[in-house]
């Protein structure tokens, strides 16, 4: 058996970036159990040097980095996991490691690292109001901070141009609508240019390279969301580029050494569904995918030429490798293996499967089986990755869950279901430690994009506003249940495990269909919709009556927030429950687990409760989530896997 560390210790590298000049590959790596900056100079025949560590973080690994210019790095990291993040600097041979925002219960954000112009970036700071971000310049040499325009209360984001200026903002107004707003020169008041409804979504992407005009996501009067040219003086939509009739528009992608739009993507259910406006980054494409036939494959970055590429090779039974890509010589160099302990051959395939509410919603998941298990009538069978391109037949590469069963003499195996957080996210074809972790120990494992997840469409999302414990729940239950049906789960050994939203839908689970599940297991998961809306971060505070239009008013949807938060009915759970939280977590309060962990105590309720003083949202150190999945094994080993 696999021991558990395998699957959850610090990746060997990962976070791979390439210096602007292209003469340094970074890279995150391990020192005493933390995740910290490493570089090491690399030719342009791929020929790598000596590794310089550049950090030496021990209380909490580094939380992200990036190049600033040619010589240094920036670093942001938080205590304890309370995502106040301040921002750190280092030079590329270790030396002058200096704080810029080192403030006392402050976030730091970067706005923009301004590639084109030397030793400066333009910073948010919620310095001067917790609730909002004040847009700074940043000068690298002096530390100097310079404001470039104050927050009046209601600004969520800020956009510059092509020469580093600040010329676009959104703001929330009326608590729930949003605002876009322009200025021609930074010395000019913003105004406004296009409100629309918080069901509606205009997000700013990238200036073209005159400046005049700006590419955007949109699904203003359309259903998925599209790529398009908007005139920022006067907020219309010019012309739309790209839309798919599946999937949201996602990203774009763009070339700062061209000034070129080169494609657009969407998330797709296998792998990224990509759309190309030039025929040059087309064929890079493919002349890339061909080093690697049937596997997956992603560009993390390029240096300024964009002659020097890293890349990302993976799928679901790795968590991947990297390298140096040389487009010049069409070469490729291998730089390190993620986890190089773990063989896919021991990993399991993640079936892509979709299936049909009883409201007639789709909903794409992912189903994976323990070793040794198959699956009958299913497309997947020995099928291989695909890179899937416009007008592909990548959406085919999935099956009805009405279509399933197990081979052979497989008797319904016990399941795990494993909705994810956000809600408004989504679970993506790849590979998952904890789904491998689960699959090894005998389990099943479901996840599905229930109602409400991202980049399936408005009138997706929409459906699931004030439905948190109904319909979303509803969209978990009905696939569980065609499990069950089609011979694949046990219906006496079923679990529901999850984090955050997930979490929350885990306790829901357990309090509003009790008979389904074995047991449940609650990570850093919301409990009760009154206080959860009630502790949110400060910076949260603008966006609050949108999460009432979202969630529920806790006034005028009283009653339904009352049925729905599961603190409230702990007397309706009758399973074992696991709860672990962070005591530092800033989006979902302790006191969350604290309360429901209480009520199931008091009615005499099986709970184990794992609480860490030095975690947030999520268990980021090592030990800690040693601990975690150390604590659901033997959870799930004695009341799932040797239920009757």
């Amino acid at each position: 058996m696999i021991p558990i560390e395998d699957f959850f210790r610090n990746s060997d590298t990962n976070g791979y970036q390439i210096s602007p000049d292209g003469l340094h590959i970074s890279f995150m790596a391990p020192y005493q159990d933390r995740m910290n900056i490493f570089v090491r100079p690399i030719d342009a025949a791929g020929n790598l040097g000596k590794i310089q560590q550049l950090t030496y973080e021990t209380e909490r690994s580094v939380g992200g980095y990036l190049w600033a210019d040619n010589q240094r790095i920036l670093f942001v990291k938080d205590t304890g996991g309370d995502e106040n993040y301040q921002l750190f600097g280092v030079c590329v041979d270790g030396t002058d490691e200096r704080a810029y925002t080192n403030f006392p219960n402050v976030r730091t954000s970067i706005i923009d690292e301004l590639e084109d112009i030397p030793n400066e970036v333009i910073i948010g700071l919620n310095q001067r109001n917790p609730e909002v971000f004040d847009p700074y310049r940043l000068n690298l040499s002096t530390g100097e901070l310079t404001l470039l325009a104050e927050n009046p209360g209601n600004y969520m984001g800020w956009m510059t141009d092509h020469e580093g200026k600040l010329r676009m903002a959104t703001a929330i107004v009326d608590g729930v609508n949003t605002q876009l707003l322009y200025r021609d020169h930074e010395n000019e008041q913003f105004r406004p240019i296009l409100t629309t409804n918080f069901k509606e979504e205009v997000s700013l992407c990238l200036f073209t390279p005159d400046n005049r005009y700006v590419w955007a996501i949109s699904n203003l009067h359309r259903d998925k969301a599209a790529l398009v040219l908007l005139d920022p003086r006067t907020g219309q939509e010019i012309e739309v580029l790209y839309e798919n009739n599946r999937y949201d528009v996602t990203t774009l992608s763009y070339s700062r050494k061209r000034k070129l739009l080169l494609g657009a993507f969407c998330s797709g259910h296998r792998e990224p569904i990509r759309h190309y406006f030039d025929e040059e980054a087309r064929t890079e494409r493919e002349r890339i995918q061909a080093h690697f036939p049937q596997q997956h494959v992603g560009t993390m970055g390029s240096d300024k030429s964009e002659r020097k590429k890293l890349l990302y090779v993976g799928g679901d039974r790795t968590r991947g490798s990297y390298y140096f890509y040389n487009l010049d010589t069409d070469t490729v160099t291998h730089l390190a293996d993620a986890a190089p302990w773990l063989s896919a051959e021991d990993m399991v395939e993640m079936y892509p499967v979709t299936y049909t509410t009883s409201d007639g919603l789709t909903i794409e998941g992912y189903l994976s089986l323990p070793k040794g298990a198959s699956l009958v009538n299913h497309s997947l069978q020995n099928s291989s990755a695909v890179v899937a391109t416009e007008g592909s037949t990548e959406a085919k590469l999935s099956t009805s869950l009405t279509q399933l069963g197990l081979a052979g003499n497989h008797c319904p195996l016990p399941l795990v279901v494993n909705p994810h957080g956000g809600p408004w996210a989504r679970d993506s074809w790849g590979f998952s430690s904890e789904v491998q972790f689960l699959c090894s120990r005998g389990y099943a494992v479901f996840q599905m994009n229930f109602r409400g997840s991202t980049g399936f469409g408005r009138k997706f999302l929409e459906s699931s506003y004030k439905q948190w414990g109904l319909k979303m729940q509803d969209d978990i239950t009905e696939g569980v249940q065609l499990l069950v049906q089609q011979g694949i789960a046990d219906p006496n050994r079923i679990a529901i495990y999850g984090g955050s939203y997930g979490g929350y839908a885990a306790l829901a689970g357990a309090c509003f269909t009790p008979q389904l599940y074995r047991c449940a297991i609650d990570y850093v998961g919301v409990s009760n919709l009154f206080t959860f809306m009630q502790t949110i971060p400060p910076y949260w505070r603008p966006m609050l009556e949108m999460m009432y239009e979202q969630v529920g008013h806790p006034e005028t949807d009283e009653a339904q927030l009352a049925a729905t938060s599961p603190a409230l009915h702990a007397d309706k759970i009758i399973c074992p429950l696991f709860v672990a939280q962070g005591a530092n977590d800033p989006r979902v309060n302790k006191a969350e687990s604290d309360q429901m962990v209480d009520a199931l105590r008091q009615r005499g309720v099986e709970v184990e409760y794992m609480v860490k003083d030095n975690e947030g949202h999520g268990f980021a150190n090592q030990e800690n989530r040693f601990d975690f999945y150390r604590a659901m094994e033997r959870f799930l080993e004695k009341h799932l896997h040797n239920a009757q």
